[in-house]
This record gives C-alpha cells, structure tokens and sequence, in this order.
C-alpha cells in the first residue's frame, strides 16, 4: 500500500480523538495543517479558524472576496500610486475606473490604491529603464492566506498587521522593495456574452463594482463590520467582487472589466495587455502557470476574449494561431509553460462552436501546427509517460536556446493542475470542504509526480529562454494552485500552494542575482483577488517539534 493512501486511512478514520495522536501512533511528527484540515471538514467546525462569514461553522464561503490585497514590490517602489497619491483620493481618477462614482468608495484618507496601479507601475518600470519586469501572481492569495503561511513556514506567530515576516518574498531585502494593497472589485458582475460572435450582450452586468472601507477596512488586517459585505452580500450596501479574469485584465492592461472578460473593457471591445505593447518594443514575453495554460490568469497575460472559458481560442492567441476574436492572429509569447496535460473533453458549450473535442485547452491540431518538427515556431516539451519531467523541461529550454526557438511546455495530473503541495512539502492532500459530503483528497501515482514539474522549475525554465532570446523580456508567473486550494476551503493545500510559489520567488531571486542583478531588473509579487479565511487561533498551524531537534 503506498505512503499516500495510508495516509488518508489514518486521517479519514481519526472521530473523536485527535488527528495528531493517530499520527504520533505511527511513531511520526504530527502532520499538524493535514490534520487541522481533516477534523474542520469532519465536524464543519474548527476553533482555529474558519472560511466566510459565518464564524460558527468551518465553511459557508467558497469563492472569492472584495478584500485588501497586498504587493510586494523589488527594484522599484509604490509611492506613485499609494498614500496621497491614491486612486481613491480623488472622485475624478475614481468616476474614470468605474464609470461613476460607487457609493462609499471615495476616501480622502485612503492609504490603498486600485489593481489597476499595477498595469502602471510595470510601464513605469520599463520608463525607468528595466530590461526585465517579473510579475508573479499568486492567484487568490490575501493577506489572511499569505501570514497563515508565513506562520506555518517559519514555525512562529510574529506579526498580526502590516508586511510580517516568515516567508522569503516578505523578507527579502537584497534590494529597494516596498509593500502595500490595493482593491480588487470589479466594474461589475452578471455581463453576459456570446462566445461565438465575442459580443456583449448586457453591458453594465447586474451589480457594480466598489470599495466601502468602513465595512471592510482600511487596510487587509481591519475587522470587517459587515460580514457580509465582501460577499456583495452587505446589509446596507452591495458592491461586486471579482473573478479571475476582470482582475488579471485590471493587472495586465490597466482597466476596470466584468467578470469574465479577458482583456475587453466593459462594453466588449479589446484591450492591449502590457506585454503585447513591450512585444512591439522587442520584448519577449514568457507566461508560467502551475494550473491551465489558458486559465484566466495567464490568459489576461496576452490574449483576448469576452469570456475566460473559451480555453482553445485564447490558447490559439497565447501560441500565435489565428483565433475567434483575433482572426488574423497574434505574434505568439515566446515562451509559455503551463499544466492542462491530459484533460479531455468531448463536448464543451462553454467555448462555443468551435470546440473540438480532445484536450480540453489546446486541440491536437493546434499543438502539431506549432511544434517545430512539424514546421512550427515552438519546441514542445510534454510531459512523456516514464521521463522525468524535469529532464523533458531541461531538453527543451536547451533545444530551443541552442536554435533560436520558442519554447511550449505542458504538464500536469488528471485535475489539469501540477500536483498539490501541502503544508509540510509533501504531495498528499486530504480532504476539502464539499457539499453535501466532503471531497475526496487527490491522489498522486509516482509518475504523477515524477513526470511532472514543479513551478519553480517551469520558472527557471522561462528565464533561462527568454534571456537568451532579448535582453528585454516580460514575464507572468502565476501560482495558480493557491485559489484552487481557497476555493476547496483546504488550509493544507493552500499553504503548500503559497510556499510552492515562494519556493519558485527565491529561486528566480537567486538566478536574478547571479545574472546580472536588479539594476535592470523589476518584479511585483501580488495576488488577483483574495478569499475569505479568518484566522481565530493561528498558533495551532505551528508544528510541534519533532524529538529529534529537540
């Protein structure tokens, strides 16, 4: 019997006793985040914590918030966007993002400023003169899910407010870095679209977007006063909250959207993400995922669509084939590396007419066109069935550097992810919160894991091609597995999601360092939106020491 399925046998038996003592009875340091996990989603409660509103059971929110979201900056600052000079200062900079003024979000006091920011701080970057600008998104990752594991990390609770520390993109000073936090909300939710004619067909959505700091605080770490409220669900006031796409696009080309869109502005009509306008300036551009290639977050990295789910046409923008909405097609990054490997799919209304069925994110017509053995522009590296991933990856980035090629990647487990790291740095998730029973936790065979990579690797890899392709070069890399873990109420698998993607920042810090260094280099570390995790006891994700290091 393999390591994995013990495992979940002697969490899913532990009723009426701790996790902890069934662990330690296999002579083993207690899995303290796996077992936190599996007794909250058991009882639906937790003393620890919880996920939502609702204060008196584990879970009673499962998507996204209207919540602070922090950033971290390296090589450049935030003075340009935050304090006095914030967005939400000004009723006019604010009537210009929203098309109107929402109610409750001009605030003369306002430290925070908008997502949008960021779209301006890498122009500002490369006005500065950096060659090279980083932007790692840690989809769903807030404040709340970044000091849970920061605590988990460092095996200590050292701060309840502010940047913190404990983790290696909060502590890192090897060069100018600045923290602060923006909002996310979106210009509205409930637009609906055709997918086929890529129109809008309800501009103006349902309900719009907004920001009332005092029923959700000034900064991340305020009490919120209505619970409900970063929900769109307030008593006395309802604003909208975002998705994926509407913030990747607010990231990436510097406009409020709905919800949905990928680089449209609210009426439908495209927009140009920044790392096509550097494109024109001789960039290259590369795009890193630990989840789908053309998930809302990469996608927004390039492509556009009224709506994210159509994976095949963005996939056809992000690779240089012609697509729905850019008929004529687009350059291409050059590099893409992401996981969507294996997922198959025979119908999909979601995507339009022109779905075929096959892998549910690129049709196997469109990965032979542009694979270069058969005429195409991109060496693919695959995942291989007996070959190391690692290995697959490395041939490639060496092939397409030797040649002058551009370089495809495409990894992944049968979810269409990279498999899930937990908190203590293994690959054994337990069970999430679902409805009306819990879900059962992922298992992963040895060739999962073994043939497949991990993000820090598909990062190392797109740094290694681009700079051999310009000096100049753009890159998304997204941690993407962490709104994936969020959205399955899953504390285990969301801090293993955050320590995989600092895992992925300090190695690509150590490579900056060693190639060059930050004078031309600038990178933004942040999240597209946040969830709902409240923290109650953080101190009971600490691990006991084992008795070895005692």
């Amino acid at each position: 019997m393999s390591n994995s399925v013990v495992r979940q046998i002697v969490l899913l038996i532990v009723v009426g006793t701790t996790a902890c003592s069934a662990r330690t009875s296999f002579g083993q340091v207690p899995d303290t985040v796996a077992n936190l996990q599996v007794q909250a989603v058991q009882q639906n409660q937790s003393n620890w914590g919880y996920w939502g509103p609702n204060p008196d059971v584990y879970s009673s929110w499962k998507t996204h918030s209207n919540r602070l979201i922090p950033v971290y900056t390296f090589g450049i600052g935030l003075d340009a966007v935050k304090g006095e000079n914030s967005v939400y200062r000004n009723e006019v900079a604010i009537k210009k993002l929203y098309g109107e003024v929402p109610e409750q979000t001009l605030n003369p006091q306002a430290e925070y400023f908008d997502q949008t920011d960021i779209y301006r701080l890498q122009q500002s970057a490369v006005a500065a003169g950096k060659k090279r600008v980083i932007l790692f998104v840690f989809d769903g990752m807030d404040w709340q899910t970044t000091r849970a594991a920061a605590i988990s990390r460092a095996g200590a609770v050292s701060y309840d407010s502010g940047r913190g520390k404990g983790l290696a993109f909060i502590d890192y000073r090897g060069v100018e870095t600045d923290f602060g936090y923006f909002v996310t909300s979106p210009h509205n939710e409930g637009t609906s679209v055709n997918v086929d004619k890529q129109t809008v067909t309800n501009a103006g959505g349902k309900l719009r977007g907004g920001y009332a700091p005092k029923l959700c605080g000034s900064a991340p770490w305020d009490a919120i006063t209505d619970a409900d409220y970063p929900i769109g669900k307030g008593k006395t006031l309802k604003h909208a909250y975002t998705d994926s796409a509407s913030s990747a696009t607010s990231l990436t080309s510097g406009i409020k959207t709905y919800n949905n869109a990928i680089n449209v502005d609210a009426t439908g009509a495209g927009v140009l993400p920044i790392a096509r306008s550097l494109q024109e300036q001789g960039f290259a551009i590369g795009v890193v995922s630990s989840v789908p290639i053309s998930h809302a977050t990469p996608a927004c990295a390039y492509a556009n669509n009224v709506h994210r789910s159509d994976y095949q046409d963005i996939t056809r923008d992000m690779v240089g084939l012609p697509s729905v909405f850019n008929v004529a097609g687009l350059p291409g990054v050059d590099v893409l590396i992401g996981a969507g490997w294996g997922e198959e799919k025979e119908k999909d209304a979601a995507q339009g007419d022109n779905f075929v069925a096959g892998n549910k994110y690129m049709t196997a017509e469109d990965l032979s066109t542009i694979d270069v053995n058969a005429g195409g522009k991109y060496v693919v590296a695959q995942r291989t069935n007996g070959v190391s991933g690692l290995q697959v990856l490395n041939n490639g980035v060496k092939e397409a550097i030797k040649k002058g090629h551009k370089l495809f990647g495409y990894f992944g487990v049968g979810a269409g992810h990279l498999p899930f790291q937990t908190a203590n740095g293994d690959y054994q998730p337990v069970i999430s919160f679902g409805t009306p029973k819990p879900e059962k936790a992922e298992v992963y065979s040895q060739a999962d894991l073994e043939e497949n990579v991990k993000l820090k690797d598909m990062a190392l890899a797109a740094v290694e091609v681009l700079n051999s392709r310009s000096e100049n070069w753009w890159l998304m890399i997204e941690a993407g597995d962490v709104d994936w873990a969020n959205h399955s109420n899953n504390i285990d698998n969301s801090i293993g999601a955050v320590l995989s993607g600092d895992d992925a920042f300090a190695s690509v810090v150590s490579w900056i360092e060693q190639n060059g260094g930050w004078q031309d280099t600038a990178l933004i570390l942040t999240a597209d939106h946040g969830h709902y995790l409240n923290l109650k006891k953080p101190e009971a994700l600490i691990a006991p020491k084992s008795a070895a290091a005692e």
